[in-house]
């Protein structure tokens, strides 16, 4: 109960003017395989979104093995980390020691009381050590298991010279495009791809860039990254960048039949061909080009108004899956980017990302779906309004509410085009949008006009021969 007041009072009011929230344009998610034999709780990282900041924190959860081709995210941990120097990233492992593993055993001699076991991916749980002729079996505290840093399982005891060890180890290649799609299970949990949609409740960070390296070769995959990059928690948007696979496209020219006859054309997707390599190494051009976006987001104060091409890649030759190099020519890699296909140019300054084009491209010519750049300011700026105006709704839909939205994001976007980000921007409350039957049930609608700057793809010189500059011989 407010007693009698004699003097003078404060009260405090909500400021008119409403901050944006920050939405992560580029936050990385990498759906694939990981080295969890490596870890002491395998199960602890499986079908579960595990942010990490650094290398070692990515490596610490997740383990590392330079094997690409059996451990995927291991890819992406090293583009992000190692070559771009970026961060963070959120990765989701779908090889599961309850599904993808087999059974194996292995006679060890022990020299000085060590041994070490050839099999890769194996589970120290599953172990059970012998005599060599199986006729003994031997504690666990009579011998100690360590992985080194290639991966390799170490036997250290001193019970024999000979030993017989019987175990499960992890088999990447038991993972089938169904696990790393996944789905919602019985009891609620979500697997592959759905846990996309526990990113943000786990981490308040929106999703930014959708990869499966290796995966998302797979038709059924893109298709799922496609759709999943348009309806993240019902709300959010994303891009995806996904590869045609060099193990079945070998010729530049049969790329976009593989790109349209697999429906890969959304605003939201990238495609990529081929894959790049550095020091013999192999990446997919997905994975590179997700780290590099991320580099080109962050010297731009992480709005994403910038293109990523036309700038250098980690790479030193650009190669099928079996090795072959290939060299494109200008014209040959402006013909993919005309059938909005992203590749990699050694043409001036060395091994640069090439190509502005979103997959729609040229099916969609809407300058805010093709090119690349302006569609994720356009992913960006519905990501931020959701965001920020979130906490408005169900307040009371009156005049301070929205000249409170209109003012907060005029002023956001004037600040924006300021800065060059944009090259303008408003927000008006119209009638003719608000008719009387939305406003009595509640649905208020605001039109944002925001322009982007197109990327400038053909910068032409008009040169003249002019004869008036004969006059300086008379001078």
């Amino acid at each position: 109960m407010t007693g009698y007041k004699h003097g003078v009072y404060t009260h405090e009011l909500p400021t008119s003017i409403v901050p944006p929230v920050v939405s992560t344009a580029g936050l990385t998610v990498v759906f694939g395989t990981a080295p969890i034999h490596l870890l002491d709780n395998p199960s602890d990282a499986v079908n579960k979104a595990v942010l990490a900041y650094t290398y070692s924190e990515a490596v610490q959860k997740m383990g590392y093995s330079s094997d690409f081709n059996k451990y995927t995210i291991c890819e992406a941990i090293s583009s992000h980390f190692a070559l771009f120097a970026v961060s963070p990233l959120v990765m989701i492992n779908v090889l599961d020691p309850e599904k993808h593993v087999v059974k194996g055993t292995e006679t060890v001699t022990i020299a000085k009381g060590e041994g070490v076991l050839l099999a890769d991916g194996i589970m120290k749980s599953s172990i059970k050590v012998t005599s060599a002729d199986g006729t003994t079996t031997y504690k666990a505290s009579d011998y100690e298991l360590e992985f080194d840093d290639d991966g390799k399982l170490h036997i250290y005891t001193t019970v024999a010279t000979e030993i017989k060890v019987e175990f499960e180890r992890l088999d990447a290649t038991l993972v089938t495009a169904a696990d790393v799609v996944g789905g919602v299970s019985l009891d609620g949990s979500y697997k592959g791809l759905e846990l996309v949609n526990t990113v943000f409740p786990r981490f308040r960070e929106v999703p930014g860039i959708l990869i499966a390296p290796k995966y998302s070769t797979n038709p059924l995959v893109a298709a799922v990254l496609k759709a999943k990059s348009k309806n993240i928690n019902g709300l959010f948007q994303s891009i995806a960048i996904v590869d045609v696979p060099t193990s079945e496209v070998k010729d530049y020219t049969a790329v976009p039949e593989y790109k349209n006859m697999n429906n890969l054309d959304d605003p939201n997707l990238f495609v990529c061909w081929p894959k790049v390599s550095i020091g013999g190494n192999q990446y997919h051009m997905s994975t590179q080009m997700a780290s590099l976006t991320n580099l080109i987001d962050a010297q731009n104060e992480g709005y994403p108004y910038h293109e990523p091409s036309n700038n250098n890649l980690q790479m030193d030759a650009a190669v099928l899956e079996d090795g072959t190099e290939i060299l494109l020519g200008l014209e040959q890699a402006n013909y993919l980017n005309g059938q909005g296909v992203v590749t990699a140019l050694n043409f001036i300054g060395g091994w640069k990302l090439w190509g502005h084009r979103t997959s729609c491209y040229p099916g969609n010519t809407d300058p805010k779906d093709a090119f690349i750049s302006v569609r994720r300011v356009f992913i960006f700026e519905q990501n931020q309004f959701i965001l920020t105006y979130w906490q408005k709704v169900d307040k009371p839909g009156n005049r301070k509410l929205i000249d409170n939205i209109v003012d907060s994001k005029n002023i956001d976007l004037n600040g924006k085009a300021a800065r060059q980000f944009i090259l303008g921007g408003r927000v008006e409350f119209l009638r003719e949008e608000n008719p009387l039957t939305d406003l009595i049930d509640g649905i208020y609608k605001f039109h944002l006009f925001i322009t982007p700057a197109t990327p400038a793809r053909e910068i032409r010189g008009l040169f003249e021969f002019d004869p008036i500059y004969f006059e300086t011989l008379f001078a």
